[in-house]
């Protein structure tokens, strides 16, 4: 999966709730895999599905409708990907389709994992989030846009600023993860280990 990208331009889907955690956004028990694929199908399971094993449909679910089943971009709530440290539960977000989460708050984990896995968290004043979640409520096949290097992002023509590290806009504009980031340094790693192994030599 390519997660790099700098500008990105899709629907966006609003799920304007408080303190979605981790276990909202992927249950535990579909947690059985250590790669990253495969795990849209099970995002936001309990409220997506009506049956445990996820093979009928909530119609009244957000992502169940379809003028947001093919959303890359989602307004959330304050304190969105609170909970537990699982790495999971972007893997689900990534794995689905999004791109971009746009909301008050994040836990801060949560904000740290989401940009190896290619998704841009943004920050917002509540009055500019509840502004962006009634123009996407209000016009079917709202899209919404993140530009990484102007740090914009545009819903109805308006400009929102937001803010990101360096670091984590490096790692979604090169799609590193930890182990991309390790690897960086390849080079200067053989180096150190061909001189650590003359010395105890």
């Amino acid at each position: 999966m390519n997660r790099s990208w700098t500008k990105h331009k899709g629907s966006a889907a609003p799920l304007y709730r408080k303190d979605i955690d981790t276990d909202q956004i992927l249950p535990k028990q579909f947690m059985k895999k250590v790669e990253r694929t495969g795990f849209g199908v099970h995002l936001f399971h309990n409220w997506r599905y009506l049956d445990e094993d996820g093979r009928t449909p909530d119609p009244k679910f957000v992502l169940n409708r379809p003028r947001y089943s093919r959303a890359s971009v989602l307004v959330a709530g304050e304190n969105f990907g609170c909970g537990s440290s699982r790495e999971h539960a972007p893997w689900a977000l990534a794995d689905f389709g999004f791109r971009v989460i746009v909301a008050p708050s994040f836990a801060d984990i949560f904000f740290g994992n989401c940009p190896k896995n290619g998704i841009a968290l943004v920050r917002l004043s509540q009055e500019e989030v509840e502004e962006i979640l009634a123009f996407v409520e209000g016009n079917e096949g709202a899209e919404l846009e993140a530009d990484l290097d102007a740090l914009v992002l545009i819903a109805g023509g308006k400009k929102y600023e937001f803010f990101l590290p360096e670091s984590a806009l490096g790692r979604i504009q090169k799609g590193w993860d930890d182990v991309d980031l390790t690897m960086k340094y390849d080079s200067k790693i053989q180096e150190f280990e061909s001189v650590l192994e003359n010395a105890v030599l």
